[in-house]
């Protein structure tokens, strides 16, 4: 028997996070490292900057070198010195970074680990923490399957602790599990999100991006386009493969389901869906310079985000 998790078990953290559980990971973020996973653009002499588009200030002008991208290019100086100037610029202070994450009821669900959702909680506040302590203002965005709740980028700790507050009282699971969710909500989440975004901002969103379609691909490549953007692929083992073939009664909180994975077509198209999911997150990256980090149920969030983050800067 396939054993689902007990949603009528409150004080489960695998199901349900804390606010002092989501407090605890402040230490554990300072291990991570934002900045390294920008993506860079021409920053005076042969440095390039981890930003992307607009979030730098105007330093000076210096004449052009070999290697500097034409795009920085200061025509007025250019003009009045008869010589080609590149523009130089200051890493804007204060950062706005935007923990956007998803609590669709599709997120509420898990084999293996702890919950998709209490996954992406604890993944926002490591990136919260971390956020707050390299000077950057942080702003939160939460959607479910019916509505949204916004926080502008504040530099307060106290606004940090607000956000996680809310991470933690929206990750109970509704009792008998029956959740609403609208047809739309994903792809009117991305374009709430997009409007609601400074250019220059970091982005950060934790989703495991079910009812991705092109609406909601133009949404994210709009906010790609002037900020930098990490999708956050959350999945549980299930979704990807289905267990050995055979009959499995599926446990759940107030029903069971009979799973028959005897079917090698039905084994074989469930686990193509799933693949088809994940390749259309990652090559929506690789054209719009986003960058791809896949969490599994299962897996350390604090270790993923490590691993991710280090691996964009090498």
């Amino acid at each position: 028997m396939l054993s689902l998790f007990d949603t009528a078990a409150a004080d489960n953290p695998h199901i349900q996070v804390s606010t002092a559980d989501l407090i605890a990971l402040r230490q554990l973020a300072q291990t991570l490292d934002l900045r390294a996973s920008r993506i860079r653009s021409l920053h005076g002499q042969n440095y390039l900057s981890p930003f992307k588009g607009r979030g730098m200030e105007f330093d000076e002008a210096r004449p052009y070198q070999p290697g500097d991208d034409i795009r920085s290019l200061d025509w007025k100086v250019t003009a009045r010195s008869g010589k080609p100037h590149t523009k130089l610029f200051r890493e804007e202070r204060e950062r706005p970074v935007i923990v956007a994450v998803d609590y669709r009821p599709a997120m509420f669900f898990a084999t293996r680990g702890s919950f998709k959702s209490v996954i992406a909680a604890r993944c926002a506040a490591l990136l919260a923490w971390r956020a707050t302590q390299q000077g950057d203002r942080l702003g939160g965005f939460i959607f479910s399957g019916t509505e949204h709740r916004e926080w502008r980028p504040s530099l307060r700790t106290a606004a940090t602790l607000h956000f996680l507050e809310q991470l933690a009282e929206r990750s109970k699971p509704i009792p008998g599990g029956h959740q609403r969710s609208q047809p739309d909500a994903f792809a009117n989440a991305m374009a709430r999100l997009r409007r609601v975004t400074r250019p220059g901002s970091l982005i950060a969103l934790l989703s495991d991006f079910r009812d991705l379609d092109e609406g909601s691909e133009a949404q994210l490549a709009q906010m790609a386009r002037h900020n930098k953007v990490i999708l956050i692929f959350i999945h549980d083992p299930l979704e990807a493969e289905l267990p050995p073939p055979g009959q499995y009664r599926v446990a759940g909180n107030d029903r069971d389901v009979l799973l028959d994975t005897r079917s090698a077509h039905s084994r074989a198209a469930y686990a193509q869906r799933f693949a088809e999911r994940r390749a259309q997150v990652e090559r929506l990256c690789k054209r719009q310079r986003m960058l791809f980090l896949p969490c599994a149920t299962h897996d350390d969030p604090l270790e993923r985000l490590q691993q991710g983050l280090v691996a964009r800067h090498s």
